[in-house]
């Protein structure tokens, strides 16, 4: 799991159910960015692009991406990054992203809650 907010102290909403579902095995990764807690802002995407090789062996592992939050900026971006992830490590041209893209759409893979 991505998790991505403005500051770790004040917006790591659901922090203590995370924490449980890693301990329980629920979850088996959580990676977070919190955007001002440095001086350059760290966003998902960043982490999503740091993970691209293991991201997309998710992927084809039959893994389910959820993009949940702003739809102005940050799902654009997080779906940026993902076209580069398939991009650079599926080996595809942009004709082949958009149909894998396309075809995690279709089979309900790729999930977005955006507003």
């Amino acid at each position: 799991m991505f998790f991505g907010e403005i500051n770790r102290s004040t917006c790591f909403f659901y922090e203590s159910e995370f924490e449980a579902y890693l301990a329980d095995g629920t979850l088996t990764r959580l990676d977070t960015a919190f955007s001002r807690d440095q001086a350059l802002k760290l966003y998902v995407q960043h982490k999503m692009l740091e993970n691209g090789k293991e991201l997309f062996d998710w992927l084809e592992q039959g893994a389910i991406f959820y993009v949940c939050g702003d739809a102005a900026r940050m799902a654009v971006d997080v779906d940026n990054a993902l076209r580069e992830i398939v991009a650079k490590e599926g080996g595809k041209s942009p004709e082949e992203v958009n149909a894998y893209m396309d075809n995690l759409k279709a089979s309900k893979r790729y999930r977005r809650d955006v507003y």
